[in-house]
């Protein structure tokens, strides 16, 4: 994905062209890519950016370009691996990454505070009830702030892996969010467990299952909302055949 407001871009993958003149919120590909390491360059005016992509046999990773925290900082690539894995009947599992020129920022799901600190480049990822969500991105630690992001609401689907991105710099008006969704297999199981929190910080409390028990296996409360939410931010898209998302990670620029 492009996700730097302004610019222009070419892609290349291991030196073949893959795209041209792509604009910011541009979702590329996917594009099958074999076990092994792989180079990708993005190009344009203001942007000379060279990156190198890992990627495992049968996985899918987004890569984004996108701007720094930082005001005026040179853009840099981050890759997330989708968390593709089977999931259970009426739920759906999201991925929010913050990929926007802001500083870190909490997440708040219909109203309450679900993640908190998340910092550029970093993500949270989790099962949730299907339906739709109210979601907004607030500066970390101003709960009651005005929004840098949203409230947007946000449609998740049962049985499918929403990857969300927010980009761009709330100073200029730039900043939106770009989306896309895939498919997931049923895991054939009644009631799904499975709660990750990626690189991201929780709330508070112990961390739950969607069925109520905690991680020391006591009875807990059910999280709210679908306990996480509904990120922000912008991606830059490139998928490929491998490489896993449980982590989002700094590709440093080689030239």
């Amino acid at each position: 994905m492009q996700a730097v407001p302004g610019a222009t871009v070419d892609v290349t993958v291991d030196g073949r062209p893959v795209a041209g003149g792509a604009g910011v919120g541009e979702v590329l590909g996917p594009f099958e890519l074999a076990p092994g390491s792989h180079e990708i360059s993005f190009r344009g005016k203001g942007v000379k950016v060279e990156s190198t992509l890992d990627v495992g046999a049968g996985d899918t990773s987004d890569v984004v370009l996108h701007l720094p925290a930082d005001v005026g900082g040179d853009p840099v690539v981050h890759s997330y691996v989708a968390p593709a894995g089977p999931i259970g009947p009426g739920k759906a599992r999201v991925l929010l990454a913050h990929t926007a020129t802001v500083a870190p920022a909490d997440v708040e799901v219909d109203g309450q505070t679900v993640f908190t600190n998340i910092a550029n480049g970093e993500f949270a990822d989790a099962d949730v009830p299907e339906g739709s969500i109210s979601v907004a991105l607030l500066p970390s630690g101003a709960a009651g702030a005005d929004p840098i992001l949203g409230p947007l609401d946000v449609a998740l689907e049962a049985r499918t892996l929403s990857m969300i991105y927010a980009y761009g710099n709330p100073r200029d008006g730039s900043m939106n969010v770009i989306a896309h969704t895939v498919d997931l297999a049923a895991d054939g199981s009644v009631r799904p467990s499975r709660i990750e929190t990626g690189s991201a910080g929780l709330a508070g409390g112990r961390v739950t299952t969607f069925n109520g028990s905690t991680a020391d296996g006591d009875r807990g409360p059910l999280p709210t909302v679908g306990a996480l939410g509904a990120a922000l931010l912008v991606a830059l898209g490139v998928s490929g055949v491998g490489l896993r998302w449980r982590r989002s990670r700094l590709v440093p620029p080689t030239g």
